[in-house]
């Protein structure tokens, strides 16, 4: 569950309501999703599956997922300003997210999606809490008075090898325990991303500098900062060379569409590769209660080729490309990965 290889569907977004047994009541309706691919045969990033950590959460302390982060991590960090709940959002300066629709900026639909997936998604935090939390991983799993707050063995596992990834362009090169992990100038880095409903957040820790460095934004195109932003500050706080992010090759290259062509499945989003009149398209249809969160559901993306089995594509407003990726499992089985999803083809 925490590197991302259950095989859970992991885009499940149902509303159980607002009681403390919502997530319980979550991961019982989880038994009616399909199986995304086998457990351990490859990797995608699954928000239902922290909803089940959260669920083991609630087992093992005896109490719900959101007293739980009080009482195990933000009260010993001192963290005063991280919570988990829209009523205790009401009390700070919380921003609302922004989203683009048709090159035109817009407040978000929603604040924050279902208490259900809280797990998932649902931490609102200040960046100097979150600072506070990347500095319990540089301290071996120290608070800040010296008091362990979680054990030196599984500080360093949950930022070792734990999983490789189809896609090493996307986000890192590989996968910890919850952690994404980078190589970045032969430096290791961990961190992770979200990106909730016009919000997006970004955390990297290098631990051979001591240096976390984290950037909070309500604007779902923040990118495009990222990569200016974290050039900027690792070149000159660490010395470090920050990867490039893929372009285009040039002179072009060829790569045949034909083999990729059609739909592709999972919970969430409804995927087709059509042969457009101006080349290869992706367009991707959000299904489910997402659907009814997002300005519109269907985008279309054009496919411009990088190398085997791989295109890139981006938003018509942003600077940054992606890539999309094709490939099967050893048992025939096969998937396109983009977003941080594989998604399985379907006939």
């Amino acid at each position: 569950l925490l590197n991302h290889t259950s095989g859970i569907d992991g885009d499940v977004f149902t509303d159980t309501g607002r009681g403390d047994d919502c997530i319980e009541k979550y991961v019982e309706l989880l038994a009616e999703q399909t199986q995304n691919h086998p457990l351990g045969a490859t990797w995608s990033y699954c928000n239902a599956g922290f909803s089940v950590l959260g669920r083991v959460v609630e087992k093992l302390t005896g109490t719900t997922w959101d007293e739980a982060v009080r009482t195990r991590l933000s009260t010993p960090l001192g963290l005063q300003h991280t919570l988990t709940l829209p009523e205790d959002a009401l009390l700070e300066a919380a921003a609302v997210g922004h989203v683009t629709q048709d090159g035109v900026k817009s407040v978000a639909p929603v604040w924050q999606l279902p208490r259900s997936i809280g797990p998932a998604g649902l931490v609102t935090a200040s960046a100097a809490d979150v600072l506070a939390f990347a500095r319990l991983h540089l301290t071996g799993g120290l608070g800040p008075g010296g008091d362990r707050v979680l054990s030196e063995e599984s500080t360093a596992a949950m930022a070792a090898h734990q999983a490789d990834l189809p896609d090493v362009y996307s986000l890192g090169d590989s996968w910890g325990l919850g952690w994404i992990r980078f190589g970045w100038d032969g430096q290791r880095l961990y961190g992770h991303d979200g990106n909730t409903i016009g919000q997006a957040a970004f955390l990297r820790v290098l631990p051979a500098a001591g240096l976390a460095v984290t950037l909070l934004t309500n604007n779902d195109g923040s990118r495009d900062l990222y990569e200016d932003l974290y050039r900027e500050v690792f070149a000159e706080l660490a010395g470090l060379d920050m990867p490039r992010p893929l372009t285009p090759p040039d002179p072009p290259v060829e790569v045949d569409i034909a083999p990729y062509l059609g739909r592709y499945e999972r919970a969430g989003v409804d995927m087709e590769v059509l042969a457009g009149d101006d080349g290869p398209v992706l367009r991707t249809t959000i299904t489910g209660p997402l659907a009814e969160l997002v300005p519109d559901p269907v985008d279309e993306y054009a496919l411009v080729p990088y190398g085997p089995a791989m295109f890139l594509t981006r938003p018509p407003e942003a600077e940054t490309w992606f890539p999309v990726t094709f490939y099967e499992l050893p048992t025939g089985e096969r998937y396109l990965h983009f977003g941080a999803r594989a998604t399985p083809r379907v006939d």
